[in-house]
């Protein structure tokens, strides 16, 4: 596969950021201090905002005992919400001009995911999934219009490439109707067939021709959204924790669900920073694999602070769930979420078995925490930072050791 950079000065027509219209060619992906633009930034926040709705009304699902048809709703309308923030960000990494028209159709995006969000709680109490059809309907139309900017500016395999694209999210696009034209029995299977069809969009796009994606941009991209959804995680815990003592005057009885779920959002962020992951993103099939795996990281990290809140009400008496089932909320998402950063990062950066098995097994001791009672979010939260500490330990005494040795080899 070839791809083509074009790195611009600073003085360039792109950098300049006053041009109305400019053509919308690739840039390079050796481009010096590629950072997330101010417009990136915005993007993600209201990103989020769909995330939270999601996430209250996973709380309300679960906490009504019907975490399974919650869990099935959550998994789709995240699914909608990362798929459109992620093909933006890839493109956006390649193709950002900055122009005015640029500019006006990533607003439409961020417009679309506002729409999106207003729907999401008629899509889970009712399964009325009008709103959020026509909410993702409104990015993917705009995504396609980007591609279609891309063809006219380009020729050869790059717009053979942006055609593909273009196509191939308005068909996936047309199928997503049947989330609201067929019967509701019928309505996971359209999901699960047309989700795979646009996991298979970028692959059948690019199979020719690799986008110049930007290795520190893309890294710095998923950070960023990584960091935004903890703090997000973090707002829904406190604010759960304030209603309840506010209403329910239990602050003793939910102190260990605080301390709890702070220390895992602390371990969270710890063990996704710990290492720098754009080295490891050199093709485009490690970077395919990467990308496609942060909806595991992102979706567990938010289910977390839904976890807490549903932990919040079960112990003063507003959730209809057993203890055991507000425990899981909390540490069954937490398990998922070490387990996905270890695959997706932290292995490619252990040596020996005994730093591999760390976070595989922090996530099973996290689930056994499941069955502690009331101290189950405590005690996760426990096992989680001993883990961050032992990592560090063990990381340290392999880089003294090789130090050593590199003293010795040179004497």
């Amino acid at each position: 596969m070839t791809s083509r950079s074009a790195p611009e000065s600073p003085s360039s027509p792109r950098s300049a950021g006053h041009w109305p219209l400019r053509r919308m060619t690739a840039r390079g992906r050796e481009e010096e201090h590629r950072v997330a633009s101010p417009l990136e930034l915005l993007f993600d926040l209201c990103f989020v905002v769909a995330i939270a709705q999601a996430g209250s009304e996973l709380v309300h699902a679960v906490a009504q005992g019907h975490a399974g048809q919650g869990i099935l709703d959550y998994a789709m309308i995240f699914f909608a919400i990362w798929w459109a923030w992620m093909n933006f960000s890839w493109f956006a990494s390649a193709y950002d001009n900055d122009d005015v028209l640029y500019r006006v159709v990533t607003l439409v995006q961020i417009a679309g995911v506002l729409v999106l969000a207003a729907g999401v709680s008629t899509a889970f109490e009712n399964h009325d999934f009008l709103v959020v059809w026509l909410g993702y309907a409104i990015m993917r139309f705009a995504m396609i219009a980007q591609w279609l900017r891309v063809a006219r500016s380009t020729e050869g395999t790059e717009r053979t490439t942006a055609l593909r694209y273009a196509g191939g999210v308005l068909l996936c696009q047309i199928g997503w109707l049947g989330l609201i034209f067929l019967p509701e029995a019928g309505r996971p299977w359209v999901f699960l067939v047309v989700a795979l069809a646009e996991l298979c969009v970028p692959l059948y796009a690019e199979k020719d021709f690799t986008t110049s994606w930007h290795p520190h941009h893309i890294a710095e991209r998923y950070g960023l959204f990584t960091i935004i959804v903890l703090g997000e995680t973090i707002a829904a815990a406190t604010v759960a924790v304030k209603s309840a003592v506010d209403e329910h005057d239990a602050l003793g009885e939910l102190l260990p669900i605080a301390a709890g779920g702070l220390l895992i959002v602390f371990s969270a962020w710890w063990i996704y920073f710990v290492v720098p992951i754009h080295g490891h993103l050199r093709t485009s099939g490690q970077a395919f694999l990467w990308g496609y795996g942060h909806y595991l990281i992102f979706s567990s990290a938010a289910a977390i602070g839904a976890g807490l809140e549903v932990a919040v009400e079960q112990t003063v008496g507003t959730a209809h769930i057993s203890a055991l089932s507000a425990s899981a909320a909390v540490t069954l998402p937490t398990a998922l979420y070490f387990l996905a950063v270890w695959g997706l990062h932290s292995r490619h950066f252990k040596v020996g078995i005994a730093q591999q098995v760390v976070l595989p097994a922090t996530a099973l001791l996290v689930i056994l925490c499941t069955f502690l009672g009331d101290w189950a979010v405590l005690t996760a939260g426990v096992v989680s930072a001993l883990s961050v500490a032992a990592g560090v330990v063990m990381t340290t005494r392999t880089a003294t050791r090789e130090a050593a040795t590199e003293a010795v080899e040179g004497a």
